[in-house]
């Protein structure tokens, strides 16, 4: 009997530090729950991205009295939760990687940005060419941004530091180990893909895309849609090796433009070139372009005030 007058008459403090400690408890074991089946640990991207499983009701049932006792508890249970594990909590995490890339790219020169596969091996031909397309760009006096990691970008970053120009890496976290590549001048991390292409078009005046992967592709496309849709300026986007694009280039007029879904202009947008020396001239030829165009803007607009 005196044990249970105990613990009715339990401190209140000491009741809701309990509750607090399971409450915690429950939240880690949610995310541990999405683990399970995995041999490694969640990365912030796939936290931000994933969403546990919820029982379905339809509006033309009952709601459940389980969900309703969810739901009479959900204040309490939002002042005893770990708010540094959910997702409005993340939003300060994105923007601090935001504003730590603004900070760290803002005063960099002109720089283009290389994409292309990380598997690719240094014995690889692709790798050769993507070294001296870099270092042509370099010594024009464009930086080169990359992805950070090994494959192509490791070339691009390779070729920017013997080309004696800023080398930047802009790694990001994979759910297995990706290190930076020993080329780097400026190498910054981050969780958050869609920040990571952010900074790449912001800081980018030209695209060159050797052969990759789906990474590449999301790159590729992500650039392809902001100019179509004109929210960035007409920068030059170019494909290195012919043989490998031209299939896709082939199902892009074919079947896409066929279908009216995208029209010639859009098609006009892509560049191929196999030759670095060519790849560099197109890339200057069209920064100049904009450098002019941006001129005859400010001027408009200087003569309108």
């Amino acid at each position: 009997m005196g044990r249970n007058n105990n613990h009715n008459n339990q401190n209140p403090t000491s009741r809701n530090l309990k509750n607090g400690a399971d409450n915690r408890q429950q939240a880690t074991d949610r995310y541990h729950s999405l683990r399970r089946g995995k041999s490694r640990a969640l990365t912030e991207d796939e936290r931000l991205l994933t969403r546990p499983a919820q029982p379905l009701v339809s509006p033309s049932e009952p709601v459940p009295q389980e969900q309703v006792r969810v739901e009479e508890h959900a204040v309490e249970r939002a002042l005893n939760f770990d708010f540094t594990i959910t997702d409005p909590w993340r939003v300060l995490r994105i923007m601090s990687e935001f504003v730590n890339g603004f900070d760290v790219l803002a005063h960099i020169p002109p720089s283009v940005a290389i994409f292309g596969s990380a598997r690719t091996k240094p014995t690889h031909a692709h790798y050769e060419t993507a070294v001296n397309t870099a270092r042509l760009l370099a010594q024009a006096g464009f930086g080169i941004i990359t992805g950070g990691g090994p494959g192509i970008m490791e070339a691009g970053n390779k070729g920017a530091q013997e080309g004696e120009n800023l080398s930047i890496g802009c790694n990001i976290e994979l759910p297995f180990e990706q290190n930076s590549n020993p080329f780097l001048d400026i190498s910054l991390d981050f969780k958050y893909f869609f920040v990571r292409k952010t900074l790449f078009i912001k800081y980018s005046s030209a695209f060159i895309i050797f052969p990759g992967g789906f990474g590449t592709m999301d790159e590729l496309f992500e650039a392809l849609t902001l100019i179509q849709t004109k929210k960035v300026s007409n920068f030059p986007i170019i494909l290195y090796d012919t043989s490998y694009w031209s299939g896709l280039l082939h199902w892009l007029k074919e079947t896409m433009q066929g279908a009216g879904n995208i029209s010639a202009h859009d098609l006009s947008l892509l560049c191929m070139s196999d030759d670095p020396e060519e790849i560099c001239r197109m890339v200057c030829e069209a920064y100049q372009r904009n450098t002019e165009l941006e001129k005859d803007d400010r001027g408009r607009e200087t003569s309108i005030r």
